[in-house]
């Protein structure tokens, strides 16, 4: 059975459960219509083309009723050249939903008419169900044990799903997108907050999910993880697991929400487009903690365009582990003839005879993003390969893990440990973990010099770690094309590493 199924997701036509090469997303928010295009197959292939136009086809909807006439004529022309756009890239599948705005506006169905007259294509609306429910798979893409509540904030609602371990339970969609959320509230954040808490106080399921982990998506909350990251001089700049205490959230949120538009205007980082609604997101955020007695507040950089892409990919593409095979698409465009990811994964393993599962995964990362940086100048070769592993756009992982594996390759690529520009990122990892991440960038350093980064050569040797000694094995009829005075030297270094003496057999 289906992720979608097994979560009470719609599938979308079978037809479309096949190998795609190009499949793109045009997301039609309250606030902004959004062209995402993703270059398949992988499981969540990062974006090769991101447009946004701020539409505001929500502006004045609980008001008046209707959608902002001006709001139609940018987001039809915006739609129109999308779809230009998406057939001069050779887009294979081109999905366009639609939100809250054109879901509750009385001239929605007219828009959608006028959608199909422009470009041929039909427009999916999702029902507020529908539209939490692909905020939460597309959580779950990068967090598959979610333990808690996902709100997504768009411009014209706020959708909750429960989460029990990966799994979805209730869910609910509250009109409060932060556009509404500033009309219902008359501009005021601090009574924003209030019918935010009111609201979500009426939903007795959010009980079930109080003291947990309150996960925040959509692009107004991640214009928040911008300043919370600024403001608590964090080391990592990347908002996809960025993760805070409730508590001190809540102090900076309070901040945010009663600061005027002077203020905001000079935090760095704030886009101008936001500052006018980046209160009431503050208040709706900060309501939100308070009513589920979150212990924590951890933000995604996926949401519900990614469950959309997720439900077009076929059934093997959804149960890849999204670090994996990003890390095997990677190693595939940017290597050379380099060695590949499991034959280094399987020489390595006599070096850690108590490894867990996670360990395994994580070292097998390392190990297909162990070559990246060849085609760099030498001098620059470690650095750019730990800031390129550091900000990657991957899912599945957390902070601490992004920092375990751009230090490994930063070893991998001959960079000291003692280096001020990777000092501050230590701070994100367990002391124990340096001698991991040595004696893994040592033994890839040692794998690629003996090997010359080429396949098929490591198998020829083999690693034995004893109480004293590290022995690599050689056959005979290779030892002098594999054995040579670097490789005896590194394995040196990695004995070293080790505690004990290395030494060639």
């Amino acid at each position: 059975m289906s992720p979608e199924h097994q979560q009470g997701l719609p599938t979308g036509d079978e037809n479309v459960r096949k190998k795609h090469g190009r499949v793109a997303v045009v997301d039609i928010g309250s606030n902004s219509v959004r062209l995402v295009v993703y270059d398949a197959p992988t499981r969540l292939p990062i974006p090769m083309y991101n447009e946004k136009a701020q539409c505001a086809l929500g502006r004045g909807l609980g008001a008046s009723g209707v959608l902002s006439p001006q709001g139609v004529d940018c987001a039809l022309s915006s739609i129109t050249r999308f779809a230009g756009l998406a057939e001069a890239m050779g887009v294979e599948e081109l999905q366009l939903v639609a939100t809250a705005a054109v879901r509750d506006a009385k001239d929605g169905p007219e828009f959608v008419q006028d959608v199909k007259d422009a470009i041929g294509r039909d427009i999916q609306v999702l029902s507020g169900e529908d539209e939490a429910k692909y905020a939460a798979l597309g959580l779950l893409m990068g967090v598959p044990h979610a333990d808690g509540v996902i709100g997504d904030m768009g411009g014209g609602s706020l959708d909750l799903v429960g989460l029990n371990n990966g799994t979805f339970s209730e869910s609910d969609t509250l009109p409060f997108g932060h556009l509404r959320l500033g009309e219902a509230s008359e501009g005021n954040p601090e009574r924003a907050r209030d019918i935010v808490t009111d609201e979500m106080s009426k939903l007795k399921w959010l009980k079930s999910v109080k003291g947990r982990t309150l996960y925040a998506a959509g692009g107004s909350w991640r214009s928040l993880a911008r300043i919370l990251i600024d403001q608590t001089s964090y080391p990592l700049h990347v908002v996809d697991n960025f993760t805070m205490d409730a508590e001190t959230a809540l102090k900076i949120l309070h901040l945010i929400s009663g600061a005027g538009r002077h203020s905001l205007d000079l935090i760095p980082g704030v886009p101008k487009k936001r500052i006018e609604t980046l209160p009431f997101a503050a208040a709706a955020l900060e309501g939100m903690l308070r009513v589920t007695e979150a212990s924590k507040l951890q933000f995604s950089g996926f949401g519900m365009r990614e469950g959309v892409l997720l439900s077009c990919l076929s059934n093997e593409l959804r149960l890849q582990d999204p670090l994996i095979a990003a890390c095997k698409t990677m190693s595939e465009r940017m290597g050379r003839f380099s060695v590949k990811g499991r034959e280094m994964l399987e020489w390595m393993a006599p070096l850690y005879p108590d490894e867990t599962q996670v360990e395994m995964r994580l070292r097998y990362a390392a190990c297909l993003m162990s070559d990246i940086g060849w085609n760099e100048h030498p001098d620059y070769r470690a650095e750019h390969s730990f800031l390129r592993v550091l900000r990657v756009p991957f899912a599945g992982l957390t902070h601490a893990e992004r920092a375990l594996l751009a230090t490994t390759i930063y070893v991998r690529q001959n960079g000291d440990l003692g280096d001020p520009l990777i000092r501050p990122i230590l701070g994100l990892l367990d002391v124990g973990q340096l001698s991991w991440i040595k004696v893994t960038g040592l033994a890839m350093r040692l794998g690629h010099t003996i090997s010359g980064s080429a396949p098929g050569l490591l198998p020829q040797t083999k690693l034995t770690l004893g109480k004293e000694k590290l022995t690599l094995e050689v056959m005979d009829h290779h030892r002098d094309a594999l054995i040579s005075e670097a490789v005896r030297r590194r394995l040196k270094t990695l004995g070293r590493a080790l505690g004990v003496k290395g030494k060639v057999v």
